[in-house]
């Protein structure tokens, strides 16, 4: 009798349990109307919790309704203070690597650090299968950019770059004109930018450890950058001018700038690069500018071959510095080129006209087309948008949670497939002001800048093939423990 009634509960007991594995409760039997299941919620970190970190981490939490579980920032002592009142049960992590081995419950992260440390950190999450969303540049050299390409691809990573204008819905205004030839073949394309707005170029200053901040982590900030004794100037911002950390203006404003014409026109790789820059950087000898720095000021142009939306080449200019094209005949003398005080904007040259656009992230886009009858059509002067950065952040954690062979993956504006290839092409602009700076001595014992020429650029096999030279900026040196 005993047997058997233990057997009946053992059945009993089976029963039950596969019974309520297939029984689901509607979630507003649960808990009413707008609940959310704590499984349904995306657990989140950060990695660089302040400045833009703490926008991009706010974004991703959609008002809470995702759980931000940790934070990382080597020194909670500045900005980041903002993102630890904000979500006070996250735990807080000075080195990135110690955060995403110990807490194995994240499943994705917002990486929003200094340039020369998005690829590492990007490349170390993803190694740990999460879903990683990477401001822009992607990466701080086109080979890290063509790697975590790649790793997001064989891992089934869901990824997005914050270029957040890429989510900007006026962009179907201008894919619309290029879509139904308003303005004819497109063969020019110029992008300019008044950006540096910081210290560009000038010797770096003196280390002084007497001025670090207390609560400042200055070897995990340099990460895989070379190690040097605590520098001012150089955190929190101005880092942005050395190469060391920074990508410049192409860096700062470019994934912002050139993502309009390469995301219309579907472009590819250039097939070269050239470039020049002011004259005061190039005579480093006799100037107060270093050949570490960026450039105050530098003019590119890359060509493309023909795609299925640009069916002739394509000639791209950048010029930053506050140096901008002449303004167009058929743009009445008037009317800006590009944004406002055509500070920033980009020209796309056509038979038929022009489409006139500026930086697309938080500034007015207003998308203009002059064509050379007269006709006219603009965009809103003003755009508005229901969610934060048009919801760039919220459609990563959406796909985040509906998986990498979704529609809403598929969907993304910036995931690495697309924003790998256009960051690679923002940075061989700086590989071309790179090379430009290469010197040797001559036979006279003079000094020359032997490799100003166009560069030939093999954008499949990631390589200049006319100035081997100019093939060490396509990656970098790491510091042992920063590898990507």
């Amino acid at each position: 009798m005993q047997t058997k009634k233990n057997t009946s509960r053992r059945s009993f007991i089976k029963k039950t349990a596969l019974a309520s594995s297939i029984f689901i409760v509607p979630r507003h039997v649960l808990g009413g109307p707008g609940y959310l299941a704590p499984s349904d919620r995306l657990n989140l970190a950060a990695i660089g919790a302040g400045g833009k970190g703490r926008s991009d981490i706010m974004n991703a939490s959609v008002k809470g309704r995702e759980k931000v579980v940790a934070l990382c920032d080597v020194d909670f002592s500045g900005s980041a203070k903002s993102s630890v009142e904000s979500f006070p049960k996250a735990k807080l992590y000075n080195d990135y690597r110690e955060m995403l081995d110990k807490e194995k419950g994240i499943d994705a992260v917002t990486i929003s650090t200094p340039d020369h440390v998005h690829g590492p950190a990007a490349a170390f999450a993803m190694e740990r299968g999460k879903h990683v969303y990477v401001q822009k540049p992607l990466t701080h050299n086109i080979s890290e950019a063509r790697k975590l390409t790649q790793m997001a691809k064989d891992k089934k990573i869901v990824s997005q770059m914050g270029n957040q204008g890429g989510s900007n819905p006026l962009l179907d205004m201008v894919q619309k004109w290029v879509d139904t030839d308003a303005v004819g073949p497109i063969s020019k394309v110029q992008v300019w930018t008044n950006r540096p707005v910081w210290p560009q170029g000038y010797a770096m200053p003196e280390p002084d450890e007497s001025k670090k901040p207390e609560d400042l982590y200055w070897d995990l900030w340099l990460g895989p950058a070379p190690n040097i004794p605590f520098t001012p100037n150089l955190h929190p911002f101005n880092w942005r001018g050395w190469w060391d950390y920074g990508t410049g203006a192409l860096g700062d404003v470019g994934c912002h700038l050139i993502d309009i014409p390469f995301r219309t026109l579907g472009l590819k790789y250039p097939t070269d690069a050239e470039c020049s820059v002011s004259s005061v950087y190039t005579q480093m000898w006799t100037a107060d500018y270093h050949p570490e720095g960026c450039p105050p000021s530098s003019f590119i142009t890359l060509h493309f071959g023909a795609t299925d939306k640009s069916k002739s080449p394509i000639e791209m200019t950048w010029s930053d510095g506050g140096i901008r094209p002449s303004h167009p005949d058929i743009i009445p003398a008037n009317n800006d080129i590009g944004g406002p005080g055509s500070q920033n904007g980009v020209l796309m040259i056509g038979e038929k006209g022009i489409i006139s656009t500026n930086i697309n992230d938080s500034s007015p886009l207003t998308p203009k087309l002059y064509l050379n009858d007269g006709t006219t059509d603009f965009g809103p002067e003003v755009e508005s948008s229901e969610e934060p950065e048009y919801g760039h952040q919220r459609l990563w954690v959406d796909a985040c949670k509906a998986g990498f062979d979704s529609p809403e993956h598929k969907g993304l504006t910036s995931s690495f497939d697309y924003a790998g290839p256009m960051t690679e092409t923002v940075l061989m602009g700086n590989l071309a002001i790179r090379s430009y700076m290469l010197r040797r001595e001559n036979s006279d014992g003079k000094m020359d800048f032997y490799a100003r020429k166009k560069l030939l650029w093999d954008g499949e096999n990631m390589r200049i093939t006319n100035l081997e030279e100019a093939n060490q900026f396509v990656g970098r040196t790491y510091r042992e423990g920063w590898e990507v």
